[in-house]
């Protein structure tokens, strides 16, 4: 429907120029709709069931290396058991924000839980972890700031930057030498007002370690504020996974986490001084003008963060396993990357067509991975990534997969 004159789309008449239509012939739609119909398009599909180590997807089994569910606690039944008990005590939604009507003594006890485990005053819970990514930065850099970002920086850092008030910069990933000449150039700046130096404790796609060490040697040397996302990390790496920052002995000024990794459900949080949290509690839009999680989603990441600070045996199961399958892809002959830390490791490929195609044929062989593809990565690969439930049966049944691959050619 159109609310104003001129020539409506598919109405027979041509379309303006500046209809914003216009931009939907986009080459990257005509490949998508090229992969779906050769059956090779690795987004979007459906799942069913409950993903575990092994699953039925589209009616064949198959190893899950797809899922960020690091330390396997979607499926324990402890965590169930707090997410239906908070829909029987609180019903299905708070249908307001944190600001209003939505704030419960599940978001209390869940960050008085967070900010002790990260050893920060106190946190403060989103609905996304996008969310608190995107409102911490806009709320805190304005007219004069700066934030310099990793360059492979997840992109709701990224947005952040670009929607604050202040100049985002980037440097190359995981240099701090780079950083630190970018730091030095707008310190030598007049009138150049705060720093904020954001990183991901681990690399989402890349699977490494950021070296927190010399970043906040560098943060310390031009006073930069720094600001460390642990979603990838928390649960697995540090003293009870309670992130990279943490195991590097560094301490950073305000640490955000997510829920849909480790924490078996949804949401996120940003950790620091009751000073800023009191000022996002005022200031950040994203929080105030968002509906507040779900009871259910709340209460299972209580009670996942719990598990997660409990059972050691699930930070050493997981890791384990990475090293199990990284090894063995190396044995094949894969590019295979990621730090021994990390519950993550990504096969490089390089190209769109061959990353889906690898996607494609290991699927066949019964291994679900991730086609991650421009813009998401420089360099197209496929990303897997581990649980501490799954067994050496299953790691080694998924280097079977790839294995027949490599040796069909694929």
């Amino acid at each position: 429907m159109s609310g104003g004159g001129g020539a409506e789309p598919g109405a027979g008449g041509s379309k303006p120029v500046d209809d914003i239509f216009a931009k939907l012939a986009d080459q990257r739609v005509e490949q998508w709709h090229l992969a779906d119909s050769m059956g090779m398009l690795p987004f979007f599909r459906e799942l069913s069931g409950e993903v575990g180590p092994r699953m039925t997807f589209e009616g064949r089994p198959v190893v899950m290396l797809g899922s960020n569910n690091y330390l396997g606690l979607t499926s324990d039944e402890r965590v169930r058991r707090a997410a239906v008990e908070a829909v029987e005590r609180y019903g299905t939604g708070l249908t307001g924000s944190r600001l209003l009507n939505g704030s419960l003594p599940l978001h209390r006890e869940l960050e008085d839980e967070l900010a002790d485990w990260v050893g920060k005053e106190t946190a403060l819970v989103f609905t996304t972890g996008y969310a608190a990514n995107l409102g911490l930065m806009v709320s805190l850099l304005g007219e004069g700031d700066a934030v310099f970002l990793d360059s492979t920086a997840h992109a709701s850092l990224v947005d952040g930057g670009r929607f604050s008030g202040g100049t985002l910069r980037a440097f190359r990933h995981n240099r701090p030498n780079s950083l630190r000449r970018g730091l030095r150039g707008w310190r030598e700046q007049p009138g150049a007002g705060g720093l904020l130096v954001a990183v991901d404790g681990v690399y989402s796609m890349e699977g490494d370690v950021a070296p927190l060490a010399e970043i906040a040697a560098a943060c310390t040397e031009f006073g930069a504020r720094l600001l460390v996302d642990e979603a990838h990390a928390l649960g697995v790496v540090g003293p009870d996974g309670s992130g990279s920052a943490p195991e590097a002995g560094v301490e950073p000024d305000l640490v955000m986490g997510t829920f849909s990794k480790s924490l078996a459900s949804c949401g996120g949080f940003i950790a620091g001084p009751r000073a800023v949290i009191d000022f996002l509690k005022v200031t950040c839009r994203p929080l105030l003008f968002t509906a507040s999680g779900v009871p259910a989603a709340l209460a299972a990441a209580l009670a996942a963060a719990r598990l997660a600070r409990s059972e050691g045996w699930r930070r050493e199961a997981v890791v384990a396993n990475a090293r199990r399958l990284r090894r063995g892809l190396r044995q094949l002959g894969y590019d295979a990357g990621g730090d021994d830390r990390s519950a993550i490791v990504p096969v490089l490929v390089g190209d769109d067509w061959k990353a889906a195609t690898l996607w494609r044929s290991l699927l066949d062989q019964g291994v679900y991975t991730n086609c991650a593809v421009a813009p998401a990565v420089s360099k197209a690969l496929l990303r897997t990534s581990v649980m501490a439930t799954h067994t050496e049966a299953d790691i080694d049944d998924a280097l079977a997969g790839f294995d027949a691959v490599a040796a069909a050619g694929g």
